[in-house]
């Protein structure tokens, strides 16, 4: 819990100066931005504090899902790739991301546009830390804390669910499964999800021990299928991405514990050590 409160608190002193920059600065709009990341990482503090069972009554009740029938034609890939992640709560490859967006938000991405996201966000972020309320970066390998080739996150998450273990991928493609279920549930209509979604998910079922490989899609049996399996390899993954994420802290700058550790400086330090 302890690292938990740390890392808020340290996020809410960032995110309270790049306010008071960008109100120098005159950005009305970045200001609004910042302080709706501030109240969310405010509440994230409180419910820390909140009684085991017991709802955080000082917590206004989550806001409702995406409408997720909106047009996303004009959005830049930074806000479709930010709508994706939130939408899986895992790191993921552009191509799982665009499958995503296809099927929930009715636009997939075009991929060849985030070649140069990274590497855009990184420089914005060194160039003003913090002056976003949330910056598109890669997951983290858990032995070099250096860039895991093709896996996108998000900086607002915490650094163990930015790290990619061993057993993490099998984990967060069963999690990913299980979001997905959960946010085909939601979708308006019915209750029979539309067909890109369906394919979407019969994609995963099949990759899930204990669903069966034929008949309709049915959302209960995959997410307690995925969530049979997951619970095997959960424990181990996360002891290695806590421990992972622990010399990260020790190690890394803010912009190294968000965008990576060069290779070349991990292997130097191997090598004094």
């Amino acid at each position: 819990m302890h690292e938990h409160l740390d890392a808020l608190e340290k996020r809410m002193q960032h995110l309270q100066h790049a306010m008071r920059q960008a109100h120098e600065q005159h950005d009305s709009a970045q200001v609004n931005a910042l302080r709706l990341e501030l109240q969310r990482t405010q509440r994230a503090w409180d419910a820390l504090f909140a009684p085991d069972g017991e709802p955080d009554q000082a917590q206004p009740a989550s806001p409702s899902p995406p409408a997720f029938e909106r047009a996303w034609a004009d959005a830049p890939a930074r806000e479709q790739v930010h709508q994706a992640l939130a939408l899986l709560t895992v790191p993921a490859a552009p191509q799982l991301l665009s499958q995503v967006h296809e099927a929930f938000f009715s636009r997939p991405l075009n991929t060849a546009r985030l070649t140069t996201l990274r590497r855009d966000e990184e420089r914005s972020f060194r160039a003003t830390p913090f002056a976003r309320p949330y910056y598109v970066c890669s997951a983290l390998t858990f032995d070099l804390l250096s860039p895991a080739r093709a896996l996108l996150a998000l900086s607002t998450w915490p650094l163990e669910q930015r790290l990619v273990g061993p057993l993490t991928h099998r984990v967060n493609f069963l999690t990913s499964a299980m979001r997905l279920a959960d946010a085909a549930e939601r979708l308006p209509g019915d209750g029979t999800p539309p067909e890109p979604v369906q394919r979407l998910l019969l994609r995963c079922a099949r990759n899930i021990p204990g669903y069966p490989a034929r008949g309709p899609l049915d959302l209960g049996r995959l997410r307690r299928a995925a969530a049979a399996e997951r619970e095997i390899h959960a424990s181990d993954d996360a002891d290695t991405r806590a421990e992972a994420a622990r010399r990260a802290r020790q190690r890394l700058s803010d912009a190294d514990q968000i965008f990576g550790s060069p290779l070349r400086n991990v292997a130097r330090e191997r090598r004094s050590s």
